[in-house]
């Protein structure tokens, strides 16, 4: 009996220790996170970005497509999990430890925050981005977007509006349909390159490249786990020259495809952290995920090699006179100037302020776009809503980090920019530091 109640002690003491270890309630409080992931995602068609998790925590396809998110029940959850996570001292915590339970406490709430504006909650746009985003976005006032406006004018003088005269203007850089793919396969080729001259991925990391139409976005990379993307382009609009390496880089190398590399071979297989091996996109991690995929093509293409290597391969491969590229890279860096004209148009937009012909007609004065890129536009505003902001955001944030704490040297900037990608990181993280 002596050693039978010895036996019990040991265990009933190895239990208790368990439980007191913090990593061990953090893997516990994650599983339950990947687990609510999934299940609000029935409700949520784009919510679940990607999951490469066990097969057995998918929750059951729901027989009601129509059927209502239960809101209470999935947001009772997501509290619940926030009050285990908070029982967790966090200066108990080592520096990898406090990093994740940052990276749980910012996600679960971002979970709880999506969940309730499905269900029909009212968020402001600066409500919506702090919960969902971690971050709110800089207000520049219309006379801060005129003023960009006007220093395009004196480069591209001409009769009829300056959105026209520019829309004329680019025309000369449009990438044939039928060179679209042989562009991008070098655009790829070279990012891939200069990116596993810096960081070392898993030998059997690859994707597949897919031109698409009838989409919202872009570009989309879908990450399936096992180090394998599908990347996609659409190609209901025209797709200008320099849209390639862009594309190149933030949707492969060193942007989303490597940035999910390194986040399943470090947080998952390597730390068994098993949150990483869902990705919900209404969350911080997709700021942190824009932001370094967009400072991913400065990485691989810094200062002027960019445009050297467009006008001398992707140029001529795509047919365009690479003659009149000089006014061309001028015109571009002016525009990318007024990408917060689309965060402000989606603020209109979204806090009720303006109309979708209202957005539309913003879009066309102020972001410069013809009537069908600004259509297409909202309609990413309306699918996504406030996401927009993690691209023009999220870049200023990663690029001001960069800047404050790397040396001057390539390999230190791809050292800490592997960190950042490699690492659980939340916006909040990363300001002003």
């Amino acid at each position: 009996m002596k050693k039978i109640a010895t036996i019990s002690l040991l265990i009933s003491l190895f239990s208790c220790q368990l439980k007191t270890n913090p990593n061990e309630s953090l893997n516990q409080i994650a599983e339950g996170y990947v687990k609510l992931v999934l299940e609000a995602g029935l409700y949520d068609p784009y919510f679940v970005d990607a999951y490469y998790g066990p097969e057995e925590w998918k929750p059951q396809t729901l027989t009601d497509e129509n059927a209502e998110i239960p809101v209470r029940e999935l947001v009772s959850k997501a509290e619940g999990l926030r009050n285990q996570l908070e029982s967790i001292k966090i200066n108990d915590l080592n520096e990898d430890l406090k990093l994740r339970y940052i990276y749980l406490a910012k996600q679960l709430a971002a979970v709880k925050g999506r969940i309730e504006l499905v269900g029909g909650k009212k968020f402001t746009f600066d409500e919506e981005t702090s919960v969902l985003y971690d971050v709110i976005t800089p207000n520049y006032s219309i006379a801060h977007f005129e003023s960009l406006t006007q220093e395009l004018n004196e480069i591209l003088p001409g009769e009829g509006n300056l959105t026209n005269r520019l829309t004329e203007f680019k025309k000369e850089f449009i990438i044939p349909k039928e060179k679209l793919k042989e562009v991008f396969e070098a655009a790829i080729h070279e990012a891939r390159k200069r990116t596993l001259e810096h960081i070392n991925l898993p030998e059997n990391e690859n994707f597949v490249l897919e031109f698409v139409t009838d989409k919202p976005w872009g570009g989309y990379n879908w990450y399936k786990g096992n180090n394998f993307s599908l990347i996609q382009i659409n190609t209901d609009l025209p797709v200008y020259i320099d849209r390639a390496i862009d594309l190149a880089a933030h949707e492969g190398y060193p942007g989303h495809h490597v940035y999910n590399c390194l986040l399943e071979t470090n947080m998952v297989n390597k730390n068994n952290w098993i949150e990483f091996s869902v990705y919900p996109l209404y969350s911080p991690q997709s700021l942190i995920a824009e932001g370094t995929a967009n400072y991913g093509i400065e990485m691989a293409f810094p200062d002027e090699e960019k445009i050297k290597f467009e006008k001398e391969v992707l140029f001529p491969l795509a047919g365009i006179d690479s003659g009149k590229a000089e006014n061309y890279y001028k015109v571009l860096e002016l525009v990318a100037k007024i990408s917060y004209v689309r965060n402000a148009a989606s603020e209109a937009y979204l806090n009720g302020e303006k109309t979708k012909e209202e957005t539309i007609d913003w879009l066309v004065k102020y972001a410069l776009r013809d009537r069908a890129s600004a259509e297409k536009s909202l309609s990413f505003i309306e699918a996504y809503r406030s996401y927009i902001i993690n691209y023009n955001v999220g870049l200023d944030i990663i690029r001001k980090y960069m800047e404050n704490n790397s040396g001057e040297s390539a390999d230190e900037k791809w050292l800490l920019f592997e960190h950042i990608i490699s690492t659980p990181q939340v916006p909040s993280n990363l300001i002003e530091k």
